[in-house]
């Protein structure tokens, strides 16, 4: 024993370097510092591949027309290079502004037969990014037709809300304060809570906060800054969702999978949900990935809302909203069975709901804290 203990040290007893760097640095230290890279790695992947080059793909356009030149404009503006249109005749000018308010379209040309100058109707509360596209590419085919073209806005942001990110931030701002929390929760508590009873209990503080943190960011962001209009109590209510239903699968990973499932938390909600939410950059202007995936995931949907509630009149909400509803949904189960079928890997904060004496009162002279 004592010469396998002289392997380990230089001459004077103290330890080698090697065995000071197995103790400060084992095993399951380095993988989770090589997984922590694959997240940075993954990150800087994910948002210049989602924002780098922002194109259009298939953004729709209305066109207002005489049959006969509505057909050959709708046409023309299809057979654009890349796809960058998807053009549909439309009926009437007021057909076209519903359907832009109502968000099943992101502009409109209507074409004056009479004159040389049509006009392009457009929402930069959709997105000023996708807005300045489209006119740019309309521009450019009237140009070749020694035509005009004059643009109007027909649903304007708001003045505190000039490049249209605040509900993008807000959404985000939620997002970050939701597994954030249950990540604190975890870390000081343990990540699987001991039993179903204080597995409510930690939701039910879950909830509480999330409450107060969607109000919070509601004021901020309407009465406070006047960033965004729209209803308070309905941005609130956006704001505890997406709170609850980020927290909720947060604990529900780290039940599963301990101090991972943080990791997975930060892939799922800040490398894949950021970038492909739709805030910077309108889903048309987006890669096909992060366009697949951004309206699924809650900072994509929260983003949603959070437009459509500030200019839209609350239209369009309601798949967002089912996939908020989904998120907490799924959260609270998955946490429930987690801690009911009580997996190997994550550290439950008490083993029984009554410990001994001995373990409450060490416990105690350890200041720890259980939820």
């Amino acid at each position: 024993m004592a010469s396998g203990l002289s392997g380990n040290r230089e001459p004077g007893g103290r330890r080698g370097f090697g065995a000071e760097l197995k103790d400060a640095v084992n095993g399951r230290t380095a993988l989770l510092v090589v997984a922590v890279l694959l997240l940075q790695l993954g990150f800087i992947v994910s948002y210049i591949g989602a924002l780098h080059r922002p194109y259009p793909d298939r953004a729709s356009i209305g066109v207002v027309a005489p049959p006969q030149v509505a057909a050959q404009t709708v046409a023309g503006l299809n057979a654009l290079p890349d796809q960058v249109l998807d053009a549909r005749p439309l009926p009437d000018e007021a057909t076209a502004i519903g359907q832009i308010k109502d968000q099943k379209l992101y502009s409109a040309l209507v074409v004056n037969p009479a004159g040389t100058q049509d006009r392009l109707l457009v929402a930069n509360a959709s997105g000023p990014a996708l807005a300045t596209a489209i006119i740019r590419i309309v521009t450019g085919v009237e140009q070749q037709q020694h035509r005009t073209l004059a643009v109007t806005d027909v649903v304007p942001l708001a003045a505190g809300d000039a490049e249209g990110l605040s509900g993008f931030y807000l959404a985000i701002g939620w997002c970050v304060g939701g597994y954030l929390v249950a990540s604190l929760l975890g870390i000081s508590a343990g990540t699987r809570p001991a039993n179903l009873k204080r597995a409510v209990i930690r939701l039910g503080t879950l909830l509480l906060y999330s409450i107060a943190a969607g109000i919070g960011g509601a004021l901020v962001a309407g009465p406070i800054l006047h960033a965004l209009p729209g209803s308070l109590m309905a941005l609130w209510g956006v704001g505890t969702l997406v709170v609850f239903g980020v927290g909720a699968v947060t604990m529900a990973l780290e039940c599963f999978f301990d101090v991972v499932g943080i990791g997975i938390a930060v892939l799922l909600f800040v490398i894949l949900g950021n970038p492909s939410s739709g805030g910077v950059f309108p889903p048309p202007l987006m890669p096909p990935f992060w366009r697949a995936i951004g309206p699924w995931l809650p900072n994509g949907a929260g983003t949603s809302l959070n437009r459509s509630i500030a200019y839209f009149e609350g239209t369009a909400i309601t798949k967002p909203l089912l996939v908020l509803i989904a998120w907490v949904v799924v959260g609270v189960a998955a946490t429930l069975v987690a801690t009911a079928m009580k997996p190997r890997g994550g550290r439950p904060d008490l083993d029984r709901a009554d410990p001994p004496a001995a373990a409450s009162g060490a416990q105690q002279s350890t200041g720890a804290t259980s939820f």
